[in-house]
């Protein structure tokens, strides 16, 4: 998908996964963004929310493979791409290997829990039974400024004494 601007079909997704990045931000949740796609174009799409369903689960790359799921009516899905704005954990690499998701493609590197290759490598485990392909630092910029800038209220808020959302 290029347009006149030379966005790419990468940057593309990876703008609405930052979108709902920043919806996510403004509920007081982690900004994290996910868009699952398939050749047909958006098949699901979700932002973070653990803190305001009180679910550990909740994690945008599982709310979106859950979605993505239930509208294919299908709890495998290949041939499709998970868009996130931040590397996946342990807990959706593993959602995502189960899915048979074909391809991750993340914005910023997680340094603390990645598990597409910072921390861990399970995309390319070969003891498992089925590997990602996996395409990184689309949007590194935006996706890691998301964050920064998140935490760096956050880290206020705290210092004021304001009650947290």
């Amino acid at each position: 998908m290029e347009n006149n601007n030379s966005e790419t079909t990468d940057e593309y997704w990876m703008r609405k996964a930052i979108s709902l990045a920043n919806i996510s931000a403004s509920y007081g949740e982690i900004p994290v963004g996910a868009v699952l796609i398939n050749s047909e174009g958006l098949v699901a799409e979700s932002g973070n929310c653990p803190i305001g369903t009180n679910d550990p689960t909740a994690h945008a790359e599982i709310l979106a493979l859950r979605a993505g799921a239930s509208k294919l009516r299908n709890y495998r899905l290949p041939g499709t791409t998970l868009y996130v704005t931040l590397e996946p954990c342990v807990m959706c690499m593993g959602a995502l290997i189960h899915a048979r998701v074909s391809r991750l493609v993340y914005g910023t590197p997680d340094p603390k829990t990645g598990a597409a290759g910072s921390i861990y490598n399970i995309a390319g485990d070969g003891l498992l039974n089925h590997q990602i392909e996996i395409t990184s630092d689309i949007l590194k910029k935006e996706c890691s400024q998301l964050l920064k800038q998140f935490f760096k209220r956050r880290r206020a808020e705290k210092k004021n004494g304001e009650k947290k959302r």
